[in-house]
């Protein structure tokens, strides 16, 4: 995998089996930074939005209720559009 994999609105259930709500939370006010993933990341945005940019590819929007996946290896930079809140967990 190396895309960026969005689902939204996942189910309580999905969350729950996932085990979402006992991983580490991690807040950003707006702010623009660039970021490397050396580990596969999946989160899940509680609030607010980004927008994601992957070096060499179009920028892709998340925000309050997707489920996101982030690929290991992958170079991109984050602009913070309204203050986000995450749980998140690498593998």
């Amino acid at each position: 995998m190396n895309e960026i994999l969005i689902e939204k609105n996942p189910t309580e259930q999905r969350l729950k089996d996932l085990g979402v709500f006992q991983w580490d939370v991690w807040s950003k006010g707006i702010k623009s930074f660039p970021w490397h993933y050396d580990e596969q990341e999946i989160c899940y945005i509680t609030q607010g939005s980004v927008l994601v940019t992957p070096e060499g590819k179009e920028p892709v929007l998340v925000g309050k209720g997707d489920l996101v996946t982030f690929p290991v290896g992958m170079s991109c930079v984050w602009e913070v559009l309204e203050p986000i809140s995450k749980h998140y967990s690498f593998e």
